[in-house]
């Protein structure tokens, strides 16, 4: 395999063949699809439903699930194509996780049968957008100080709450709602025309402008008994969907560092100052090597987190090491990649800038830097120091 220039580690060499496939295939897609709108999708704030059933014909809703019309693949193929969406966008990576790694994923190991078969399918397909309502106005990295509360009333159950920064909750088909009950945490199916369902789009922002997130009220939602996850008790109920999330972040973050890098490459190489490229110049190509070294070392982490996963053997903390190494190497990418392209790479022209105020979202959303820090130190000492 030729040595390229953009690929010091001849990474794709540790890919099978079909692995290499599969990625090119979601690369074309975002080269087509994404690429060329954008911009503008971003500049105008709006959620592109129209990259909806394209992404699902290619399998990406529900990727790494099996059966119920999902494509099954493995942790890797999932990372993989994780990477190419955020190159992309990171809102539109989001979309793909919100949908797949924590609705369809509560679904899939939480709930019932018949839960399974009237949503999955349609999920897999696009047919219906499902979002995963867990964090609250005044419960982010503390889920379990929740108050939204369900109530039995006969057969049925009452929730009342609020939830906030809700991926997709406005456009959703259906919801998978955390709340407190007498017996603990639990989680519910609830479709969002049910009366005293209310999703609202958090706006003005400068983040995930391609993507929506909401504020979600829960004014007495009446549910049928079987609106309840069986499955789930407690919060290790939202987590397991949680670290599927986390996982792909991962590898979707440094998507979005590789593409800051490579349109600082071609500007440095392109742009002419005092007669010759800035890519001949000492100190950019120190930003250059610097960051693709970055890049190679957070694609190397993702890969091994990828292939422990596949052998059902990664645990809970070495996701935090991806989650936490990874989004942080990125965003500093993103904003060193600005930096070569001067004042031009404060325009949606370049993708850069974009990118960084994306990972703003992306490194708060699924753990703070801090939650997974401590995640990690407690693993180091042995000493939890969350309280």
């Amino acid at each position: 395999m030729a040595m390229q220039p953009t690929d010091l580690i001849s990474f794709d060499t540790l890919l099978s063949d079909g692995e290499r496939a599969f990625r090119d295939d979601v690369r074309a897609f975002v080269d087509e699809a994404i690429r060329p709108n954008i911009a503008d999708w971003y500049e105008r704030a709006v959620f592109p439903r129209e990259i909806v059933a394209p992404m699902a014909q290619l399998g990406l809703l529900g990727l790494h699930l099996d059966g119920y019309g999902c494509a099954g693949r493995s942790a890797v193929e999932y990372g993989l194509a994780a990477a190419e969406v955020e190159a992309g966008d990171s809102g539109l990576r989001t979309f793909m996780s919100v949908q797949g790694s924590l609705a369809m994923t509560a679904i899939h190991r939480h709930g019932s049968e018949e839960q399974k078969q009237e949503w999955l399918p349609r999920m897999a397909a696009g047919e219906a957008i499902g979002c995963f309502a867990l964090t609250e106005p005044g419960a982010g990295s503390d889920p379990a100080s929740m108050t939204t509360f369900a109530r039995r009333d006969g057969d049925d159950w009452i929730i009342t709450g609020a939830k906030r920064w809700i991926g997709l909750a406005s456009i959703a088909d259906v919801a998978v709602v955390w709340a407190q009950t007498d017996d603990g945490v639990r989680g519910f199916v609830v479709p969002t025309a049910t009366p005293g369902f209310t999703a609202t789009p958090i706006e003005p922002k400068l983040s995930m402008r391609a993507s929506v997130q909401c504020d979600i009220d829960l004014d007495d939602v009446r549910l049928p008994a079987s609106a309840l996850l069986p499955g789930a008790r407690g919060l290790s109920g939202p987590f397991t969907c949680l670290n599927e999330a986390r996982y792909g972040i991962a590898w979707g973050v440094m998507g979005a560092a590789r593409d800051s890098w490579m349109v600082a490459r071609e500007y440095a190489l392109e742009r002419l100052q005092f007669g010759r490229p800035i890519a001949a110049a000492q100190l950019t190509q120190q930003k250059l090597v610097d960051m693709a070294l970055e890049i190679d070392k957070g694609f190397l982490l993702a890969l091994q987190l990828g292939r422990l996963k596949d052998a059902g053997i990664l645990a809970h903390d070495q996701i935090s090491v991806g989650k936490l190494n990874n989004t942080r190497v990125a965003i500093d990418i993103a904003r060193t990649a600005r930096t070569i392209l001067g004042g031009n790479g404060v325009t949606l022209e370049h993708s850069p800038l974009r990118h960084a105020n994306n990972l703003e979202s992306v490194r708060t959303y699924e753990g703070t830097d801090e939650m997974h820090t401590l995640i990690l130190g407690a693993r180091i000492t042995g000493i939890p120091a969350f309280t």
